[in-house]
């Protein structure tokens, strides 16, 4: 990572109220580094140049770290990213926070081997990652209703995202999903959903992604009641019909 990148990812996080220690940085410039050179080879990220990632990928991921901390400790947590891609949120939040246990879900093989090499790379503990749906993690005894915090970012609109997060989450935890400016209509239409899936919207929290002029929204929906066993449906069927 060049030092003008470094001082972008510094300066940004300052911004945020985050503070970020030099083998923090390293994690990062890996991070980076393998972003790029995988990008060559599978289509991990449509930004090109190194200010974008750290920008749009690596400051919007860790604004999620102030939200969470608002509304539970962060030591020791467990957190499932679920659709992971090329690992955002969830890498960015395991370098702030490398005492949570992560589990990155993603169900497209060729990113979880870069999932894999990643975090290999980075020389993380207590990372797993899951290749697969979902609708059948979220079915199975390892994994349904296991996490302290499920986030999610750019994956689907909000009624097919709870049913994906929310059978994941224990009694008493959060679902964090990160939207941008659109997110007042589309929480509007999902709030039936989220309700039969056990959660309840506790907090809607504004922030802002330092160097560019535009706001996110992390949803924060707590889990109140055990999600009835019938969801999620089958592979496929929240996307093809929503509740």
């Amino acid at each position: 990572m060049l030092k003008e990148d470094e001082n972008i990812l510094i300066d940004g996080a300052q911004k945020m109220g985050i503070s970020i220690h030099k083998e923090q940085i390293k994690k990062f410039s890996r991070y980076l580094e393998l972003l790029v050179q995988w990008n060559q080879k599978i289509n991990l990220t449509s930004l090109k140049t190194p200010q974008e990632i750290i920008i749009k990928h690596f400051l919007d991921s860790i604004s999620c770290i102030k939200v969470i901390s608002k509304y539970i400790d962060t030591e020791g947590i467990s957190v499932i990213d679920v659709g992971a891609g090329a690992g955002f949120p969830g890498i960015p939040v395991k370098i702030i926070c490398p005492s949570i246990k992560l589990s990155l879900l993603e169900a497209r093989k060729k990113k979880t081997m870069f999932l894999e090499k990643a975090t290999e790379e980075m020389n993380f503990q207590q990372v797993k990652i899951l290749n697969g749906r979902a609708e059948t993690f979220g079915k199975g005894a390892d994994h349904r209703e296991k996490y302290d915090i499920a986030i999610s970012r750019a994956v689907a609109r909000l009624n097919v995202l709870s049913e994906y997060c929310l059978p994941l989450i224990r009694l008493g935890g959060l679902f964090i999903a990160q939207k941008g400016r659109s997110y007042k209509e589309e929480t509007e239409k999902s709030l039936k959903a989220v309700q039969a899936l056990g959660g309840e919207l506790i907090g809607v929290e504004s922030v802002r992604i330092p160097f560019i002029n535009q706001e996110r929204y992390l949803l924060v929906i707590k889990k109140i009641k055990d999600t009835p066993s019938k969801y999620p449906r089958k592979e496929g069927i929240p996307q093809k019909r929503p509740l």
